[in-house]
């Protein structure tokens, strides 16, 4: 049952009791207590001590001895088709890389930086890098070789684990192309002027499906994988460990995970054991899960989705997961739902689509696909639509679906729905608020409005980041001091909560773009376009429009420079291009308007006509003629969703070919 906290308002002062009972306030209970452990500590005292016979990780893409490792250590849960661990042996390929870092020199306190998909090394470095203190940076493959070089120079990276290649990009070679010095350096040792702080670069290839081009590309700095597993146990490296693990405080620092939150500007959220641990084992408590539980964890490991409420919220309960594949494929999700029997399946509405398209397409060829163990989960990144609630109810048995709030800035989750609430609570809302968190919905003027009043969500608790790594001035624009001394995080989201205490999301202060559940930044693909366009383009704005398959994806529109109306003109499918090849492709457009060329479009509204100038009204026909601003030249982005939407319904502005 929710608690109501007391609140001081600035306008108001103090609030009484019978009044904070109306207003949207919120705090969660205190039970169950926070756990103050480090993870390491954690693992050994509590997952290994409970559960090291029972099944923790199965990689279906990898070889049962993928690490090389002796036989003596190794049984493989007794599958020999795939790598499948239990606990125990989880733990010995941990410390056997935790010693190995040891001596490849990663200190206390060094940031070690992934790029990977989901496999088995990104496992053992999620648990071995926080038993010697060091942090763990997770970096999204999708990243262009610039973004690369921008996040690990941005956080200082001493050492890079990569694989070779994740679907089309690869890493070893953009980094040598745009880096080639790295070429000749010596491992341990890389003196590369713009990655000042780097020192060792290991390649992750352990099906040796790069072998041959990774000896053609003679890469003198390149360590292999297996090669810095330390086995053996008789070693100085093997009590360095234990006394790092022992010397660990919760408050410590150990993942950076990447966001831009509301500048544009990629920012690294600091996140601690009792963030991470606590988090963890309250998300898993609302999903009811158990060591009897099997998750097939779907989304990417770069993200918290998948480290956290997938990697952590699992392993704390002593559940099993599943990685289908290293990225995201329909048919080895389907796979692995039936073979290993999984009970949870997470993923964004994207996912499940995908996952719901290749049962049907498989039904449909007279197999039969049966997931009677298949219960719970999670749904996240955005919005889940009641009918396709059903569907995953009805097709693949997933009942017990919950669907969770949060940032990455909150650890992640501070909302979450549970199998009690009923469906509606479960599509409509995010649930309601986690132990220890508080929660107030405030209007501008920072006073907390009435219950079932839209407003900012602002959030407290053990679950707040320590801070943008280095970054003390974006930190101290999103998270306030109140009078009392509470931490607060502005979320720049807006939310109404009801008179349960269940909280709908409603939408964004920011201007964030959740394609499939991952966050763009429209400043980013805008500052693109306009520098890699040739001075063909004077202005850009990026805005949300709605997708069925994505629930939300790029939209950009578009001032023409005047020298191009002369020119050659820049068509659709060439902007999308300028994107595609210098950001994540997830920033391509799928949508682009040119204003003086597209529409016609709806009535700005009284409000916003008040705002702007009347030049901004339109050409004959309703054709915009330049993008709405306000009197200070702030581009109005909530005219341009309400124009996207009109346009894009009558299917006017589409990019062909697009994915």
């Amino acid at each position: 049952m929710l608690r109501l906290s007391s609140v001081r308002s600035r306008a108001l002062g103090p609030v009484s009791r019978r009044h904070v009972a109306q207003l949207s306030v919120v705090q969660g209970p205190t039970d169950p207590p926070l756990d103050e452990r480090t993870l390491p500590a954690y693992f050994s005292e509590h997952i290994l001590a409970n559960f090291s016979h029972r099944p923790a990780l199965t990689c279906r893409s990898e070889a049962y001895n993928a690490h090389n490792s002796p036989s003596s250590l190794y049984r493989n849960s007794s599958v020999h088709s795939c790598l499948s661990w239990d606990f125990a042996e989880f733990d010995r390929h941990i410390d056997s890389l935790a010693r190995g870092l040891i001596a490849m020199g990663v200190n206390k306190g060094d940031r070690v930086a992934v790029i990977m998909g989901n496999n088995s090394a990104y496992a053992m470095l999620q648990w071995a890098v926080a038993r010697i203190g060091a942090v763990l940076v997770t970096i999204n493959p999708a990243y262009r070789v610039n973004e690369l070089a921008e996040t690990l120079k941005l956080v200082g990276t001493q050492h890079l684990f990569v694989s070779p290649r994740i679907r089309t990009s690869t890493y070893v070679e953009m980094l040598l192309e745009k880096f080639p010095s790295i070429r000749t350096s010596n491992p341990g040792s890389i003196a590369e002027e713009g990655l000042p702080t780097l020192k060792n670069l290991i390649v992750v290839d352990n099906d040796n499906s790069y072998r041959d081009q990774m000896q053609k590309l003679d890469v003198k700095s390149a360590v292999d994988w297996r090669e810095i597993l330390l086995w053996r146990e008789d070693t100085q490296e093997k009590q360095a460990v234990r006394d790092l693990t022992r010397s660990l405080q919760s408050d410590e620092v150990i993942n950076l995970q990447f966001t831009s939150g509301t500048t544009g500007a990629p920012k690294a959220v600091s996140l601690t054991h009792k963030n991470l641990l606590n988090n963890a084992r309250l998300i898993g408590r609302c999903m009811y899960l158990t060591e009897n539980d099997v998750l097939c964890n779907v989304p990417p490991l770069f993200h918290c989705f998948g480290l956290v409420l997938g990697n952590l919220s699992a392993w704390v309960y002593g559940s099993s997961i599943v990685y289908p594949s290293p990225v995201f494929d329909p048919p080895s999700i389907v796979d692995a739902l039936v073979a290993e029997k999984c009970t949870a399946l997470h993923g964004v509405p994207t996912h499940f689509l995908g996952v719901l398209a290749e049962v049907t397409k498989r039904r449909e060829r007279g197999e039969q696909i049966d997931t009677p163990n298949l219960r719970t989960g999670i749904a996240a990144g955005s919005s889940v639509p009641i009918e396709l609630m059903r569907r995953l109810i009805s097709e693949l048995n997933l009942r017990d679906l919950t669907n969770a709030y949060g940032m990455t800035e909150t650890s992640p989750v501070s909302f979450q729905t549970t199998p009690a609430d009923n469906l509606t609570q479960r599509t409509e809302t995010v649930g309601k608020i986690h132990p220890h968190v508080q929660m107030k919905v405030l209007d501008p003027d920072g006073n907390p409005v009435p219950r079932g009043k839209p407003g900012e969500i602002v959030v407290a608790g053990y679950l707040l980041q320590k801070g943008y790594w280095n970054d003390e001035e974006q930190t101290n624009k999103v998270i306030k001091v109140d009078e009392e001394g509470t931490r607060w995080m502005y979320t720049g989201d807006e939310g109404i909560l009801d008179e349960d205490g269940y909280l709908k999301i409603v939408g964004r202060i920011k201007d964030i773009i959740i394609r499939g559940g991952e966050n763009l930044f429209p400043v980013q693909i805008e500052d693109v376009l306009l520098s890699k366009s040739d001075g063909k383009i004077s202005e850009a704005a990026a805005v949300a429009v709605k997708d069925p398959k994505y629930g939300e994806v790029v939209g950009i529109w578009v001032v023409r420079s005047p020298s191009d109306k002369e020119q050659q003109q820049l068509t659709r499918q060439q902007i999308r291009e300028i994107i595609a090849k210098n950001m994540n492709p997830q920033n391509s457009p799928a949508w682009v308007w040119f204003i003086g060329e597209d529409g016609p479009v709806p009535s700005l509204g009284r409000q916003s006509q008040d705002q702007v100038s009347p030049q901004v009204q339109a050409l004959p026909g309703g054709v915009p003629k330049e993008l709405p601003k306000t009197a200070s030249g702030k581009v109005m982005k909530h005219v341009l969703r309400a124009w996207s939407k009109e346009l894009s319904e009558k299917d006017i502005g589409k990019v062909n070919n697009t994915k």
